[in-house]
């Protein structure tokens, strides 16, 4: 990196190259408070679900996929092998979102969105991502809603009974089961079905670095937090808050709808990386880092896309990116290099962030420590596998942390379908009471 842009950033309290080790053992000290129920900045979600002992055989599932705007439906039915295939699927708009809806025409919807899967199966796995605490019968109580859905007389309810209730008002058998979770524990799941063919994995974490960011790991027996099988558990990482932050962080936090919260869901996920970059950006123009001319543009700018970001940072010369054409018409080689540098330090950010994640979530699993039996870890999300470098970052920061610093084993698996068939796992689990 250029001197100039180490002094400003610098200047400006963004740590290059954060440490990773450091910043995973924070995560693992408030992920420890976080289990003790004392103050911490994680929600340590129980599931109440272990790991399968064995592959689903000759079932069929319905699944259910809700957290956004859209509504995800479909059939997945196991094979004699445990070889899940996906039929009848149908997306649909997530109920909510057009209009304000009340509790029973809440739920009225989604029955009317699952009619073309009519007493298909008689379980159901619903990853419905919104906050909900789990029950010990896998049934979720909704905390509140979030990405513009409105159905406010919904918040407080059992989401499994209700959809069980007005799917037997709609004409449906009973279900005999109906298992929440949201789309981190249904990656981790996903990543039971893919040990097929002579691997074993010593535990499994899933990962979602997309718009948001995630994870989930398998916490060991404990009677000190109160946990007598192992079990699946829910980091809500992005709430995680003990990291350094930039003028550009704070900056920007102002401006969010939660300010003084998720701040390392503000650092490192998709929804953010744009706002952050636009952020330094201006910062840099006003600082006399860029020609005069660049810099007149870039202050005129309104905004970044992680889209325009990461177009220019996979090709910087392509005049099809606003960056692109900005500096093509604009920028001198100096301009170009300046920019590439700023905007590529807050991605390594990311990646450093995710990795120390991962480091410590397979830390806290206690596994990976034999090689022939590595910790899978499943990871999901655009932002990951897209974003310029990310994912290879991650996995090198991996290796030097955890296994030639620590001798501690993993594998990173892309599961196809993972957060379909993780949640069609969840709906087949007997969890003992």
């Amino acid at each position: 990196m250029s001197y100039a842009v180490s002094a400003f950033l610098g200047s400006h309290g963004f740590v290059e190259h954060t440490d990773v080790a450091s910043v995973a053992d924070s995560i693992l000290f408030d992920m420890d408070e976080g289990l003790h129920r004392r103050k911490a900045d994680q929600d340590m979600i129980r599931t109440w679900t272990a790991k399968p002992e064995k592959n689903c055989v000759n079932k069929s599932v319905i699944v259910i996929d809700a957290g956004g705007t859209n509504f995800r439906s479909c059939l997945v039915t196991f094979d004699g092998e445990g070889k899940g295939e996906i039929s009848f699927m149908e997306k649909t708009r997530m109920p909510g979102v057009e209009r304000e809806l009340g509790r029973k025409e809440f739920f009225d919807q989604i029955a009317l969105n699952l009619e073309h899967l009519k007493d298909k199966a008689d379980c159901i796995g619903f990853c419905f991502s919104y906050p909900m605490e789990i029950t010990e019968d896998g049934d979720g109580i909704l905390l509140g809603f979030s990405k513009e859905v409105k159905a406010p007389e919904v918040v407080g309810s059992h989401i499994g009974k209700c959809l069980s209730d007005a799917l037997v008002e709609h004409g449906w058998k009973r279900p005999k089961r109906i298992a929440l979770l949201n789309d981190t524990e249904a990656a981790l799941l996903a990543g039971v079905s893919s040990s097929a063919g002579g691997k074993k994995y010593s535990s499994y974490i899933g990962f979602i670095l997309g718009t948001g960011m995630n994870a989930a790991y398998i916490q060991g027996a404990s009677s000190e937090i109160g946990i007598s099988k192992p079990e699946i558990i829910v980091c809500e990482v992005g709430k995680f808050c003990k990291i350094p932050r930039s003028t550009f962080d704070i900056e920007f936090d102002k401006t969010s709808t939660k300010p003084g919260t998720f701040f390392m869901e503000k650092s490192s996920s998709g929804a953010y990386l744009g706002p952050i970059s636009f952020y330094a950006l201006q910062a840099a123009a006003r600082d006399g880092l860029f020609s005069k001319n660049l810099a007149e543009k870039i202050l005129g700018m309104k905004d970044l896309t992680l889209i325009e970001l990461d177009t220019f940072l996979h090709t910087p010369y392509n005049t099809s990116s606003t960056l692109g054409a900005m500096l093509a018409e604009n920028g001198s080689a100096q301009d170009y290099e300046r920019v590439f540098e700023i905007l590529d330090a807050i991605v390594e950010r990311s990646a450093r962030l995710a990795a120390a994640i991962l480091v410590a979530n397979v830390v806290k699993s206690g596994e990976g420590k034999d090689p022939t039996k590595p910790v899978c870890i499943v990871c999901n999300g655009t932002t990951y596998y897209k974003t310029h470098k990310i994912a290879l970052r991650v996995q090198n920061y991996l290796e030097e942390i955890l296994t030639k610093q620590r001798g501690l084993y993993w594998e990173t698996v892309c599961v196809e379908n993972d957060i379909t068939m993780g949640a069609a796992i969840a709906g087949t689990l007997n969890i003992d009471k």
